[in-house]
């Protein structure tokens, strides 16, 4: 019970670790990547990039730390659906992380080369640009539907297995719903990004309740009798 204590603490410390790195990580590159002049302004704000980049990998390593911290109590309730968790908000997450980190940098160096071109030559870069940041979209909205998946799968363990309180899981069902309807709706070119707040303010009353309350102790009981 102890050892799940310190899962219960880790994960919460994780969780805020990602939301935070996520945040910092926009702070650093936001206004650049909405900049209809980004070619030109992202080489001259380098370290931006690059601080921005190691932040969307901070939080990629952070939320993956999640599902892997529960699976040993998770897989007591269903092993596939703690596999899932894994897997989806995990693995996967963590590849789309590091691919749109993997992008920032592309176009910081796509924007060093674009500030030593010739007239003759900025259209090349502009169309790789542009193609950059259609990327960036695709991995956005690819990013989401990722997340959601996994989301789910462990808002259902907990409130099968009644680990944190029923209302605190259900919160999650229902924002983990709206964060996966968020991209579908984004896919065909409108913006709903404010259905993803839900789960967003959510994993972070999570991460405080598993801080300080930790697992439920009869639901932990009732797991290791299995």
């Amino acid at each position: 019970m102890n050892t799940y204590r310190k899962t219960a603490v880790l994960v919460g410390i994780f969780f805020i670790i990602g939301t935070v790195a996520g945040i910092l990580s926009m702070v650093f590159l936001g206004s650049f990547l909405e900049d209809p002049d980004y070619l030109a302004n992202i080489a001259a704000n380098e370290n931006n990039i690059i601080l921005g980049a190691l932040f969307i990998l901070t939080m990629g390593f952070a939320l993956t730390m999640v599902p892997v911290l529960l699976y040993p109590i998770f897989k007591k309730y269903n092993h596939a659906l703690a596999l899932g968790a894994v897997v989806f908000r995990g693995a996967l997450e963590a590849v789309v992380y590091m691919a749109q980190a993997a992008l920032w940098l592309m176009l910081l160096t796509l924007s060093q080369e674009f500030r030593l071109a010739g007239l003759g030559e900025t259209a090349m870069f502009q169309h790789l640009g542009a193609l950059f940041m259609q990327t960036d979209t695709w991995l956005a909205h690819l990013l989401s539907i990722v997340f959601s998946l996994g989301a789910l799968m462990i808002y259902w363990i907990f409130y099968r297995t009644k680990l944190i309180p029923r209302w605190l899981s259900v919160w999650g069902l229902i924002g983990g719903l709206l964060y996966f309807v968020a991209p579908m709706v984004g896919l065909f070119g409108t913006d709903w990004g404010f259905l993803m707040l839900p789960l967003a303010l959510q994993e972070m009353v999570l991460a405080l309740w598993l801080i300080i309350k930790g697992f439920d102790q009869t639901a932990l009981a009732s797991l290791s009798k299995k």
